[in-house]
């Protein structure tokens, strides 16, 4: 546990003063007790009861004003709650060499029904959106809570030519945040090229936007499934920086061979490579994680890693609410025993 104001921690120095009050307090009722004739009149009178029940209201109260100190330095602690995540943007990849087999039994169709089992066990309060991706970057669906528009949509998938990962990326990021400026032209070519073609001024873009703390956006998160490396579009690592610079995680899921492989099909044949520096770093960028996906079966788990994720997450959380609500107990408590036991609080 930690605490964000620390230095209120040093008002524990008066409970050792509180307690000292109290001891003073009771040694001045001891001496006006002894004006009585006999002391035992006094003991007998109080029972032996009563004798310790008078120390448990002040006790509970001093824990109440401990727990209530703990709550003015702002405790945070690492506890698991649910997810805040309420869009999650599914990035897959359908390249030509998403038919490979290695992945029974291909790779695509391997990635399409985790892909659903993945958005079956999404709480309903979750939007879903699906980009799909070969050379170029095309939101095959906007975010959505329908599950059965995100079904159709991945089975229409249709394999293509090329890589553009960078590409996934800046979709992604323009699905989240459609007024932000987001265009893949504009990173491919830049807004100089851009102005002259159009003839226009540049529109403001995601330039503008003041970064924040990489991973510190909780309302979405990508998801980035891919076979192979970049080969066109704009660069994956600038791509990621600018959903580090809004705070966006992406996970990022590799399905095929790192030392690379000849995939063919209809007389013609290609070697793919999976880029799994590239990934790793898109995932460290926005405090992601990155997985790797062997099979069939691997890929399955890994969807069923990042729902559980997605459904409950473990993060550093402020608890002052839970320190503020049991010293409220602790006080109430102490309050109530006084009057049922003295007739009298504290």
């Amino acid at each position: 546990m930690t605490f964000q104001w620390p230095e209120m921690l040093w008002l524990y120095l008066a409970l050792p003063l509180l307690v000292a009050a109290y001891l003073y307090a009771l040694r001045r009722k001891k001496k006006l007790a002894l004006r009585y004739a006999s002391l035992t009149l006094v003991k007998e009178a109080m029972g032996a009861g009563q004798r310790w029940r008078r120390h448990v209201p002040p006790a509970l109260f001093l824990l109440s004003l401990a727990v209530m100190i703990g709550a003015i330095a702002r405790p945070q602690a690492v506890i698991t709650l649910p997810s805040q995540h309420e869009t999650v943007i599914l990035a897959m990849d359908v390249s030509g060499s998403m038919r490979a087999t290695d992945v029974a039994p291909n790779r695509l169709v391997a990635a399409q029904n985790a892909a659903k089992a993945f958005i079956a066990d999404q709480p309903d309060s979750v939007r879903i959106g699906i980009v799909a991706f070969a050379g170029t970057a095309t939101v095959a669906q906007a975010p959505t809570r329908n599950k059965e528009d995100l079904v159709a949509a991945i089975d229409r998938f249709q394999l293509q030519r090329a890589t553009a990962i960078g590409s996934a990326i800046i979709v992604s990021l323009a699905t989240i945040f459609p007024d932000a400026g987001y265009d893949v032209a504009t990173f491919m070519y830049g807004a100089e090229n851009e102005q002259r073609k159009g003839g226009q001024k540049p529109q403001p873009g995601p330039a503008a936007v003041k970064p924040v703390p990489p991973g510190s956006y909780n309302n979405a998160v990508i998801i980035l499934l891919t076979d192979g490396q970049r080969t066109t579009g704009p660069d994956t690592v600038a791509a990621a920086r600018l959903a580090a610079d809004r705070g966006v995680r992406i996970y990022t899921v590799g399905v095929g061979t790192p030392d690379g492989k000849i995939v063919g099909f209809e007389g013609w044949s290609m070697h793919v490579r999976l880029d799994e520096e590239t990934l790793k770093t898109v995932a460290d960028l926005t405090r992601g994680e990155y997985f790797y996906a062997g099979n069939a079966v691997d890929l399955k788990k890994i969807y069923e890693t990042l729902r559980t994720k997605f459904v409950m997450e473990t993060k550093k959380t402020e608890v002052t609410a839970l320190f503020s609500a049991v010293a409220a107990l602790f006080a109430l408590v102490s309050g109530a025993l006084s009057m049922l036991w003295f007739n009298r609080i504290l």
